[in-house]
């Protein structure tokens, strides 16, 4: 499977994440329809039941119901319109979430061709960190990383090797 490499530094970091905070064989509920990092998923030895492509800002009982040992949801919530009610509602004991993080010298990514294809939040981590805890999770481990290309020349290029991208948390059930 060919992948860019910031895709593939990317995946490589989310994964040791995982493996860091649950075992082989854990059942994953992966908010979003599989996609390119579904395979490494299970290639790592974890059980994965992705999302079908639902509203999940209208279908959120859906993923409700799903039993799992836990829920990963990688950068799907800036996608949502309201990804409080998604997070109130899973019956999941625990959470694996990734989010881009709103950069001060880029605005938020936005497709204009495509209504699914655009980001609503571009977070900062304090209010991530809050959503998270009024929605009842609470943060057991969490870690930010930079997300360089380094194919790119510029001021941009440059500040992507110092400043956080990606921000993972590991959550339980407050």
């Amino acid at each position: 499977m060919s992948i860019a490499k910031t895709h593939q530094r990317r995946y490589t970091k989310t994964l040791a994440f995982l493996k860091k905070h649950l075992p082989q064989g854990s059942q994953l509920l992966d908010l979003g329809t599989e996609n390119p990092f579904t395979p490494f998923l299970k290639e790592a030895g974890y059980s994965v039941q992705n999302t079908k492509g639902e509203n999940l800002d209208d279908d959120f009982k859906a993923v409700a119901k799903t039993a799992c040992d836990c829920v990963t949801a990688f950068e799907i919530f800036e996608h949502l319109l309201a990804p409080y009610n998604v997070l109130k509602e899973l019956k999941a004991d625990k959470l694996i979430a990734s989010v881009p993080l709103k950069l001060w010298f880029a605005e938020a990514y936005w497709n204009e061709k495509d209504d699914w294809d655009k980001h609503y939040h571009e977070f900062e981590k304090k209010q991530f960190d809050f959503l998270l805890e009024k929605t009842g999770w609470k943060i057991v481990d969490a870690q930010l990383w930079t997300s360089p290309d380094p194919n790119k020349i510029g001021v941009r290029p440059l500040l992507r090797y110092f400043t956080p991208r990606y921000y993972i948390v590991y959550c339980e059930r407050a």
